[in-house]
């Protein structure tokens, strides 16, 4: 009897996860995305490949094999190339078919482009993390080579193709092309206005003017990509003013091998299956992107996009762990009860699935105005005083979720042989990608101090909608009152928080969430505790757990 015990010691496990439609078993996503009129039957489509339990062990065996990077051949020859495990290769091209590298800007998504995309996003986040560097990144750089028509003209079409193309070749020979950046280097890091990496103007017979860089990057990513948009000081402007944008190619145009030396790649906490490497560029071949001098204004058209992109991807992380969380504590039994029906942990599990509630809620609202900030100014003024502030709170929000789930599952949340160790390594990285916490504080008080009437009226549209729910007005008040205060920098952090908290409950209106007041009274009343599982949800609990992983 003991004998047969042993050999069937999974009594009392959850089974595994997967094949699961992680966009229909996630109602706060499919009700955002039938309120912004998408088309909720391919985005299920979506969520089952995204979801299915090949996919999800795709994601594992990328991370459990990393990429290496290969400088030289056996002969000493020049090779700069990173080789990846046929798994990463694999997620890419799903992605890459699904769209999500250029759908916003192909015209193949009428309603909604951003939304629908920052949808695929979110779900294939939640596959694995690490292959979304160089998608995204494609994506954003639209928004920089817009600046210069005639070259985004000429690249475009390998640009929107759905076919992923990972041979080291001159980007006009392949079928499909992935752009990286780099931006920052070891003396400056996030003030790039620091560098030093120069540019030297070249005219060629043909009237074909480049220019050849010389300098190097601290961070490159990622190394694997057809060209990278690269920042560096104009060599015939004064000092200090010359900083550009450049458009670098892997390969030069008579198709030699770019001179782009890759250093070794970075040993990351996580993020294992990307590629994110140090660089020296020895007179390499470019082309200008924009203006002379107007580097950072050229650029952050794409940081506004990849800024975005970190917001929804770690929504989508933050839903990943709840839902391997939910699954485990339906499906495991302590002390003759479900998990799921033990008052504490229920308490727990509901008040995570009331922070996923608003902060979904809050990035589809930001992707939507997105999608309408052409055309309508105030769309554009709330995309811009809210971006860094969605950032900021979505992606510091991140790693405590995802802990709170992992110790959901106890010591198996903690071994190497389930996936939220992994989550957990990767669930800080997108605070510091696109600009740190202080970074995206400041980025709010400068989007406040360059446009004040549009930002005050910005909160005040805030207040009037999240007031509905909660009352709002003395945190606004004091908002308000520390803008405008000599402290205002000191208390960045507090405005930038605060800021997104009215928010996320204003688009938890803007929803018809029957939510709002409870997530108004936990997150904004007094007496508020700072751990999950402290605020008093009431007969929301049941609710609030069955919208985050539907049965």
């Amino acid at each position: 009897m003991t004998s047969g015990l042993l050999e069937d010691a999974s009594f009392n496990q959850s089974p595994a996860f997967g094949d699961v439609d992680l966009f229909s078993a996630d109602r706060p996503l499919a009700d955002a995305a039938k309120r912004l009129g998408l088309d909720t039957k391919a985005l299920a489509a979506c969520g089952r490949d995204y979801g299915s339990a090949a996919t999800l062990d795709l994601g594992r065996i990328a991370n459990e094999n990393p990429p290496k990077l290969r400088t030289m051949d056996g002969k000493g020859n020049r090779l700069d190339l990173v080789e990846f495990h046929p798994a990463y290769h694999a997620l890419m091209a799903k992605s890459i078919g699904h769209g999500i590298h250029a759908s916003a800007h192909d015209g193949s998504e009428p309603q909604g482009p951003l939304a629908s995309r920052a949808v695929r996003l979110y779900l294939a986040t939640q596959a694995e993390s690490g292959h979304l560097c160089p998608i995204t990144m494609t994506h954003a750089c639209v928004g920089a080579l817009a600046a210069e028509p005639a070259l985004l003209k000429k690249w475009r079409p390998k640009i929107q193709s759905r076919t992923y193309d990972p041979r080291p070749l001159p980007w006009w020979e392949k079928k499909g092309v992935t752009l990286g950046m780099g931006m920052t280097e070891r003396q400056g890091g996030t003030d790039v206005r620091a560098n030093i990496t120069s540019a030297a103007p070249i005219s060629s017979q043909g009237g074909g003017d480049h220019v050849e860089i010389t300098g190097h990057k601290w961070f490159m990513s990622a190394p694997m990509c057809d060209a990278f948009l690269v920042l560096a000081q104009a060599r015939d402007r004064p000092e200090g003013s010359g900083l550009t944008c450049y458009l670098m190619p892997r390969y030069r145009p008579d198709g030699g091998q770019n001179n782009l030396r890759f250093q070794r790649l970075k040993d990351k906490l996580g993020n294992k299956s990307n590629a994110s490497s140090e660089v020296e560029f020895h007179a390499a071949y470019a082309e200008r992107v924009g203006s002379e001098g107007a580097g950072v204004r050229t650029i952050i058209e794409m940081v506004n996009l990849t800024r975005l992109d970190c917001a929804i991807a770690s929504a989508g992380q933050m839903r990943i762990a709840l839902s391997q969380a939910l699954h485990h504590i339906r499906n495991r039994s302590v002390f003759q009860r479900r998990l799921a029906d033990q008052p504490a942990m229920r308490a727990v599990a509901a008040d995570l699935a009331l922070e996923l509630e608003a902060q979904v809620a809050l990035v589809f609202r930001l992707a939507q105005a997105a999608d309408h900030a052409a055309s309508d100014p105030r769309e554009a003024a709330y995309a811009r005083l809210l971006t860094p502030a969605v950032k900021f709170l979505v992606c510091k929000s991140t790693p405590q979720v995802v802990y709170e789930s992992l110790e959901c599952l106890g010591g198996n949340g903690y071994t190497e042989d389930l996936p939220m160790a992994r989550y957990y390594r990767e669930a800080p990285l997108n605070a510091i990608w696109e600009g740190s916490g202080n970074v995206m504080a400041l980025d709010v008080l400068r989007a406040a101090g360059r446009h004040p009437d549009a930002a005050m009226d910005t909160l005040s549209r805030l207040v009037r909608t999240a007031t509905q729910a909660f009352n709002v007005a003395p945190l606004a008040q004091a908002l308000e009152r520390t803008l405008k205060s000599a402290d205002a920098e000191r208390r960045a952090r507090f405005l930038c928080e605060g800021l997104a908290r009215i928010a996320a409950l204003a688009a938890l209106v803007e929803a018809g969430s029957a939510f709002a007041p409870l997530y108004g009274e936990t997150r904004l009343g007094a007496g508020h505790f700072a751990q999950f599982g402290t605020a008093d949800l009431g007969t929301a609990e049941m609710q609030l757990m069955d919208r985050a992983l539907a049965t």
